[in-house]
């Protein structure tokens, strides 16, 4: 009998996961699972507990790298059902985890609510852009989340909110396994005014990324005090290539998947570029990508 008996509709065996990602790379996930409801996600961690397996928690896959030999364990994906939803209450909103950030940015702009454009063109669900605290030269999302519901790994349904909360550059003191969803805090204001700036960050998003290539957003973490690209960009790492994985010639902190890549040739780029960095700055790149081995 299956560890998941009963739960056939929303569990799949041996699923792959390229196509749940940015880079379309990686391989299956033992158990690929997409609950509908928070009693659904509940019973998923109570069984998964029960039974040994690893819970991994997928998002929109624009910051992640999957192994070419896949998950073992299993994945889960909030997208659907409850987990999808967004309500509007005068300036607060809640956003639920698989709500789609791009989406949610053009909802707020339409009802003239201002906080959260300056996350335009940035990719990915409100769940994973809370936990990575996702932002940019104009702004993080931190700034705008008044309270987070989260689940603990006992499947334990809790709330942290300000001050409580401590968002910093790419990262949340957020332990707990499963966001589901984040009460923001807008502010009223003209919507041509706020779609004005939207217009404004996605031209500078599109002058100067790849967009129009296979990515997974900025690979390495800003070090303290400088640009992880521009060291990258005097190093001289423009264009080095490994396999079908290739630095950007538009933004050295991109890698972008070309034909034939795979995920071991991005992880050997991403070492490459490490060591350059390192010989020449002695600075050590973190990684900003999720990678999953």
């Amino acid at each position: 009998m299956s560890i998941f008996n009963g739960l056939d509709e929303i569990v799949e065996r041996d699923h792959p996961l390229a196509s749940h990602t940015w880079y379309r790379l990686g391989g299956p996930a033992d158990y690929f699972i997409r609950p509908r409801t928070v009693d659904d996600l509940v019973e998923v961690i109570r069984r998964c507990n029960e039974n040994h397996v690893r819970l991994h928690v997928m998002g929109f896959g624009s910051n992640l790298l999957v192994s070419d030999e896949g998950v073992r364990g299993a994945v889960v994906k909030l997208e659907e059902g409850q987990f999808a939803q967004t309500e509007f209450e005068g300036e607060q909103v809640t956003a639920w985890a698989g709500a789609q950030l791009s989406q949610l940015v053009l909802d707020c702009v339409e009802k003239g609510l201002s906080g959260i454009e300056v996350l335009t063109g940035i990719p990915g669900s409100v769940g994973g852009a809370i936990k990575m605290n996702a932002g940019g030269r104009f702004g993080d999302i931190g700034s705008a989340v008044e309270s987070v519901t989260l689940l603990d790994s006992q499947g334990g349904l809790f709330e942290k909110s300000k001050p409580e909360l401590i968002f910093d550059y790419r990262s949340v003191n957020i332990r707990a396994p499963f966001i589901l969803n984040a009460k923001l805090k807008l502010t009223q204001a003209d919507p041509e005014q706020i779609m004005r700036t939207v217009k404004e960050s996605w031209v500078y998003k599109k002058n100067t990324q790849p967009l129009n290539t296979r990515n997974c957003g900025c690979i390495f973490k800003n070090p303290e005090g400088t640009s992880a690209g521009a060291l990258i960009d005097r190093a001289g790492l423009k264009g080095l290539q490994v396999g079908g994985a290739a630095v950007s010639d538009k933004h050295a902190n991109f890698i972008v998947a070309g034909d034939g890549c795979t995920s071991r040739d991005i992880m050997r780029l991403i070492s490459a570029v490490q060591q350059r960095v390192r010989e020449q700055f002695e600075i050590e790149l973190d990684p900003e990508i999720e990678i999953w081995k």
